[in-house]
């Protein structure tokens, strides 16, 4: 044709060509210009995207087939970019706009060709039906800036997977793809789902929801034990004594003795942090939350492999050390109940001028205060570093029905916790041997077994050099690195018949 018929007037509803973009009247089966045929309107199930057109009111503007077009055509034209690999089709339908068709360099099959004809459909709807079973939106071949409110509509939301046909509101956001983790390359419009913790994935059988199965299955299959392990240990919180080695010895000693319940005292922030990424971290459960863990520059910390409840902290009023007592309170099955509580008493601070900065009275006060409140459960144990010193502050208060486990299972032997000869890291220090670290039982339903005392060896291969005042002469001195200043202990107890709360 040389010459093309005069355009409708504004109120006559007129189709746009898909092939080369004139506006036809409505009568017309076929293109003016082109001869190319009318689109047909399909329905919803049909595997093509159908978007929302508001042609009624407004003609469509003619695109140019080059490269030069209007300003307002091509704003208006901004593509959503949607993944390919997404099962969800997202197609931004402005109400009064149209459409504009992504193209792609080469030839295409006619198929293809002919799934992406518009259709028209009701001007006054703003909703735009979805079929997520078909193919996805192509990307746009060519890299533009997008303008800010474009971008700022094209914020995801999440959809149902499993459905089959979407029904996104065209005025509101797109939906967003599955939360499903792939294995691509990292695009600007793809935004991976992370859990509070910071982790990614979503509970499928890889990352956190594998771990957290495993720690479910772990936690039910103590149910039935009879047998129970319970840990103490100071841990030192000197972080710029290998820190790293030391609590990779720490993990070698849970793993070797595989502890169902664990009482540290001076855990630090960093050495919570530390700890959150060993490998044995995860058979257990925190009590104490990551956001709790930095509130305080050293604390009591608990994580139990048996079903728990929340434990709770009481603090001493008489400590100026912020000082508390930790609670928690297990399940053994058969209706049975332990409460296990840890705690770090008072410590002693010699220092000039009068080296008499004991605090002998406010650790003997602390540990009547938490025989007291723990004395009224049937089985109940405290643990921890309890600084105690018999001479000085005379044997510890121990009230009806409750015994000393090392006193009871080992008589007669020392049962030196911190000992400056034995943990030879601390052999520059001035002499001390003192039994501070005790596991303190009231048990009506159980009977203690055995109490071993653990991390006395040097980790191999690391040293560290101190200096020392021999026969008025400061020379350095090299000591082996043990994991702790303090050694620990291992409590095994063992349940007796039936039990009660």
């Amino acid at each position: 044709m040389s010459s093309r018929s005069p355009p409708p007037s504004p109120a006559a509803r007129e189709w746009p060509c898909f092939r080369c973009t004139l506006n036809n009247p409505i009568c017309s089966d076929k293109c003016e210009a082109c001869e190319a045929p009318r689109p047909l309107e399909l329905d919803a199930d049909s595997p093509v995207v159908v978007a929302a057109a508001a042609a009624a009111l407004t003609p469509l503007p003619q695109l140019r087939r080059k490269r030069e077009r209007s300003p307002a055509v091509a704003d208006a034209e901004c593509p959503v970019e949607v993944d390919v690999d997404s099962p969800v089709g997202a197609v931004a339908a402005p109400a009064s706009t149209p459409l504009r068709r992504l193209r792609r360099k080469g030839d295409r099959a006619q198929a293809v060709v002919e799934a992406e004809r518009p259709v028209e459909v009701d001007a006054d709807s703003s909703t735009v039906v979805v079929d997520a079973s078909a193919s996805p939106p192509r990307r746009c071949g060519r890299k533009r800036e997008r303008a800010p409110a474009v971008a700022e509509a094209e914020r995801p939301v999440e959809v149902d997977a499993d459905s089959s046909t979407v029904v996104v509101d065209a005025s509101a956001s797109p939906p967003r793809r599955c939360g499903r983790k792939r294995e691509r390359a990292a695009s600007p419009d793809v935004v991976e789902l992370r859990n509070s913790a910071g982790r990614a994935g979503g509970g499928g059988e890889n990352g956190e929801g594998k771990a957290a199965a495993a720690k479910k299955a772990s936690l039910g299959i103590h149910l039935d034990k009879k047998t129970f392990k319970i840990m103490t240990y100071n841990v030192w919180f000197r972080e710029d004594m290998e820190l790293s080695r030391r609590m990779d010895a720490l993990g070698d000693l849970i793993k070797h003795h595989s502890p169902d319940f664990i009482c540290f005292q001076e855990i630090t922030p960093y050495i919570y942090l530390l700890m959150q990424k060993s490998e044995w971290w995860q058979q257990y459960k925190c009590l104490l939350s990551q956001e709790m863990s930095i509130l305080k520059p050293y604390y009591c910390m608990q994580l139990s492999k048996v079903p728990v409840e929340p434990s709770e902290c009481i603090p001493f009023s008489n400590s100026i050390m912020g000082r508390e007592l930790c609670i928690a309170s297990v399940s053994t099955g058969d209706m049975t109940k332990l409460v296990l509580a840890t705690t770090h008493l008072e410590s002693p601070c010699p220092a000039p001028p009068k080296w008499d900065q004991m605090y002998s009275k406010e650790r003997v006060v602390q540990a009547k205060k938490s025989l007291e409140i723990l004395g009224r459960c049937r089985n109940a144990i405290l643990c921890g570093d309890m600084n105690w010193d018999d001479k000085r502050d005379g044997p510890f208060p121990l009230q009806d029905g409750w015994i000393d486990a090392w006193v009871e299972l080992k008589p007669g032997e020392d049962g030196w916790t911190y000992d400056t000869k034995a943990n030879s890291m601390l052999s520059g220090n001035r002499k001390l041997q003192k039994r501070m670290d005790r596991f303190l039982c009231k048990l009506e339903d159980f009977k203690i077994d055995n109490i071993e005392m653990i991390g006395k060896e040097a980790i191999p291969g690391i040293s560290y050099f101190k200096e020392k005042k021999v026969r008025k002469e400061c020379r350095k001195i090299q000591l082996p690195v043990f994991p702790s200043d303090h050694f620990g202990l291992v409590l095994t107890i063992t349940k007796q018949g039936g039990g009660s709360f």
